[in-house]
């Protein structure tokens, strides 16, 4: 017989026990993707879609020396900006993305990132977990980034049943104080990226492991798990 879903109070005590273990686990817990302003956070990622932020941090350097500025992207030749994106990955589309986002940024921001979602969401290639990325990380405002990551481990933990990622967002955010989301959404993203996999995570080995309603799903013996756990570099 299926057991009952837990109450609320009993979700959002089991949900921050859970992230008080992972912020202990990963204190320094950070976006991996390397950026030194808003605008390349943004770019880096846009280009961070469907492939890894190792991938993109090295094809990035080249990138961000050839495109300082917004009026850069907007100028951009198409052949050679495609050329130094292609180890992402639907590099066209990106570099149709890029483009375009140079002009609306000069167009309408006058060059710079904007600070609030309403804004971002309005530029090409940006959705909201994108703006959430820039906000957060760039400009300390608090949001909660829904990558695969994020997604997978929310509903592991029982945060959620959703699969659309601004159902997510809000479910999620509804269990935690603003002021967490943002170490919240690393930290999960590091325990999915170094523990809790898509496909055979490793259970035996996971910090959370009592605390999770999905535990079993991969190997609970601890010497078969920990050979699964990877360690990076992430970035």
């Amino acid at each position: 017989m299926p057991k009952d879903p837990p109450s609320r109070t009993a979700l959002v005590r089991r949900a921050r026990r859970i992230y008080r273990e992972l912020a202990a686990l990963y204190p320094d817990a950070h976006t991996e993707l390397n950026f030194s302003s808003p605008l390349e956070l943004l770019v880096a990622t846009i280009l961070s879609a469907q492939t890894t932020d190792r991938t993109v941090n090295q094809v990035t350097p080249v990138l961000f020396a050839r495109y300082r500025t917004a009026a850069d992207y907007a100028s951009a030749g198409r052949d050679e900006m495609e050329k130094i994106i292609q180890p992402t990955g639907f590099f066209r589309a990106k570099t149709n993305s890029l483009i375009s986002l140079g002009q609306a940024l000069c167009d309408r921001f006058g060059g710079e990132v904007p600070r609030r979602m309403s804004d971002l969401v309005t530029l090409p290639g940006v959705g909201r977990k994108t703006a959430n990325v820039v906000l957060g990380n760039a400009f300390g405002v608090p949001g909660i980034s829904v990558d695969t990551h994020f997604a997978r481990l929310s509903r592991r933990f029982g945060w959620t049943t959703s699969t659309d990622p601004d159902k997510i967002e809000q479910e999620v955010g509804a269990l935690f104080p603003r002021r967490d989301w943002i170490h919240l959404s690393h930290c999960v993203i590091w325990h999915g990226r170094r523990v809790c996999h898509a496909r055979r995570p490793a259970c035996g080995a996971c910090a959370v492991a009592s605390l999770c309603p999905s535990f079993g799903e991969g190997p609970t013996d601890p010497a078969v798990a920990s050979k699964l756990v990877k360690t990076g570099p992430f970035s």
